[in-house]
């Protein structure tokens, strides 16, 4: 619904434009601004002194373009902004026939809206104070959102927003570019600086919805700057700042903003261990994102789901593996080979593992291990050795773990296979590359190595002599004591082998 708001007696002279289009006074309501503040929105306009005002959109509806600070009220001119704002842009032009020059303006916000390359050579500016900074925000936006990856220029896109920053004729505008100039620095991985930028921008910004924006993007920041080991002070603060976001969201009945700050919420619970918490938020996610029929950010808050539930599950949850399964099922219905490969293989990297450990009857166990095989080739199709080597890696140790679960096979030996795979992630693996990782293999290879057949009941000296180095090599890549201890713990069977076998 689009909102007018106009002075009492200018009310009935909008109506009557408004009526002039057939049925637009269903999704258009004029109200007094005495009455009601006017709300900082793109499906808002201001309408005073015979002139059209757009308020800054701080409810992130329309492109963040800013039209000139006002324009002249007139039939075409109230007409062509309503049917914009509803996303029919031909109407709009209809309308606008006499006026070149808005009818740029309207077209520059289309092609942004729907993701169409746009030069900023079309922009204009009469050299007036607000039209300076017009000029400069909408070249910084222009250049920022509506680039092709071969015109995109990072530092004159900078540059422009600098000079919005600093041109801006309120506080206001100037909070409002420095919010898309932080989104700009994240997309460049500079968390530090888009940080600062937000915090400055916070001190300064007049609106309640502003501030509340600006801590929304605040907390997309410090998502970003959690790592392991994770600071607790830094955790404390985004769930504060979050539940801030939250209730400011729902406050204007912004179910889609509610959802995506409950995703992030369920991965700051998750990371203080509040597991209960944390699979509440995301449960509550999906359902909104449902109610929303957004497809695919309800398929990314499956697929975070999948992950939460996969994650409790290795950590000796296994009950949580059927969860993971349905959500990642779920996620695979618009993460398709095709649309998202990436995504597609990580998922089934995901789901070889479950099959292979999720808890079912023992007469079964052979129909989820083909699924599962199924799941990891479909996985290392994408994730090869030459392109992806880490993730190849990553998968080839999680299927070798995989193998040494199947049910024992008649035509070959599932732990032969198991070390073929963990060999292929040692490979890469290297000891100056990935220490902790390559022991995390190297113990998985020994592990399996007892249960390798063998086609004598002699002693196997080679297979002794590997194993041996194997166990040793574990303890120079590592200080884990629980890793160490499973090192010895290979040493001393490996001492009573020998003795058994009277090696010298």
């Amino acid at each position: 619904m689009l909102s007018v708001f106009a002075k009492t007696e200018d009310i009935p002279a909008i109506n009557a434009i408004i009526a002039q289009a057939d049925r637009l006074h269903e999704w258009v309501e004029v109200k007094d601004f005495f009455l009601e503040k006017p709300i900082p929105s793109g499906h808002a306009l201001l309408v005073r002194d015979q002139q059209i005002q757009q308020a800054i959109d701080w409810y992130n509806l329309c492109p963040p373009y800013l039209l000139p600070e006002s324009i002249a009220l007139s039939e075409a001119h109230l007409l062509a902004l309503l049917f914009a704002k509803l996303g029919n842009y031909a109407q709009a032009y209809e309308y606008l026939q006499q006026d070149a020059l808005l009818s740029n303006e309207i077209d520059l916000i289309n092609r942004l809206q729907h993701g169409i390359p746009t030069e900023p050579d079309r922009l204009t500016s009469d050299y007036t104070l607000f039209e300076e900074y017009r000029f400069a925000h909408n070249q910084a936006v222009l250049r920022h959102y509506a680039a092709t990856e071969d015109s995109f220029d990072y530092e004159k896109t900078r540059y422009f927003y600098r000079e919005a920053i600093q041109s801006a004729p309120n506080d206001e505008y100037r909070a409002f570019s420095a919010r898309h100039y932080a989104i700009l620095l994240l997309d460049a991985h500079e968390i530090d600086q888009a940080e600062d930028m937000l915090q400055q921008a916070i001190q300064y910004v007049l609106s309640d919805e502003g501030r509340a924006e600006l801590k929304a993007n605040l907390c997309g920041v410090w998502m970003r700057k959690l790592s392991p080991p994770y600071d607790q002070a830094l955790l404390a603060q985004l769930k504060e700042s979050l539940w801030e976001a939250l209730s400011y969201y729902e406050s204007r009945n912004s179910l889609v903003d509610v959802a995506l700050l409950l995703i992030d919420a369920s991965h700051v619970a998750n990371l203080s261990h509040s597991f209960s918490e944390s699979l509440g938020y995301i449960s509550r996610a999906i359902d909104l994102l449902r109610q929303e029929e957004m497809t695919e950010l309800l398929a990314n808050a499956q697929l975070r789901r999948g992950q939460l539930l996969y994650t409790w599950a290795q950590q000796g949850q296994p009950q949580f593996y059927k969860g993971a399964l349905d959500s990642y099922q779920e996620a695979l219905k618009v993460f398709t080979r095709e649309e998202a490969p990436d995504v597609f293989a990580t998922i089934h990297h995901h789901l070889g593992v479950i099959y292979a450990e999720i808890p079912d009857e023992v007469k079964k166990k052979s129909i989820w291990a083909a699924v599962s095989t199924s799941s990891f080739q479909e996985a290392l199709t994408y994730f090869t050795l030459e392109q992806y080597p880490y993730e190849y890696a990553l998968v080839c140790n999680s299927y070798g773990n995989a193998l040494t679960k199947y049910p024992a096979s008649v035509h070959s030996d599932n732990f032969e296979k198991a070390l073929y795979y963990y060999q292929e992630a040692l490979n890469i693996r290297t000891a100056a590359q990935y220490p902790l990782e390559r022991a995390l293999s190297l113990l998985n290879y020994l592990e399996a190595s007892w249960n390798v057949g063998n086609d004598t009941e002699t002693f196997n000296e080679a297979r002794y002599e590997d194993m041996l180095a194997k166990a040793q090599e574990v303890k120079t890549l590592t200080i884990d004591k629980s890793l160490l201890e499973d090192a010895d713990l290979h040493l001393q069977k490996l001492a009573v082998l020998k003795e058994v076998y009277q090696i010298q």
